[in-house]
């Protein structure tokens, strides 16, 4: 496995940012927890391996409520970038002053919740038909998913960080 380092999203990334959300989620507009965001308009933090070549991107947010993950994606799954980029939002989350890292995914995205739940991220809401209100905003959502799963709900999920000075 490469080398990968994250760093935070520079102007030149701005081309294979675009790609990635293209493929990722059919353009830069994501609608989660009944909000549009355009991934544009956010912070990122780009993943580069030991060449630099981009790896992937994690987009996010910082309020009150900690730092929300929006948009986590691998140029290529399995290379380490993902939980690099996780390790880093955290990083961030902390140094913001958050004590929490959160996120949501959908009932049907098993993957994403096997790999959140092994980095000690835990479901803490289910919103019925959330994946449904969102179609209405953004008709692109598919109404299958991943395995052959109907897409219809949002699920949270939330690990409370230590800080340093606070337990």
């Amino acid at each position: 496995m490469a080398s990968i380092r994250v760093r935070q999203a520079r102007d030149g990334d701005r081309t294979a940012l675009t790609a990635l959300h293209e493929r990722e989620w059919g353009g830069p507009i994501v609608v989660v927890h009944d909000t549009r965001y355009d991934l544009r308009d956010l912070p990122a933090l780009v993943a580069v391996d030991g060449d630099g070549a981009f790896a992937g991107a994690l987009v996010y947010r910082v309020d009150a409520d900690g730092l929300e993950v929006v948009s986590l994606a691998a140029s290529t799954p399995g290379t380490g970038a993902g939980s690099a980029l996780l390790a880093a939002a955290e990083e961030v989350a902390v140094a913001a002053g958050a004590d929490r890292i959160w996120l949501v995914t959908t009932n049907d995205n098993l993957g994403a919740l096997r790999f959140y739940q092994r980095r000690g991220l835990r479901i803490v809401a289910v919103d019925t038909g959330a994946a449904d209100r969102a179609r209405a905003v953004k008709p692109t959502i598919p109404h299958v998913g991943a395995d052959g799963i109907p897409l219809h709900d949002e699920l949270r999920l939330s690990r409370h960080l230590i800080r340093a000075g606070n337990p």
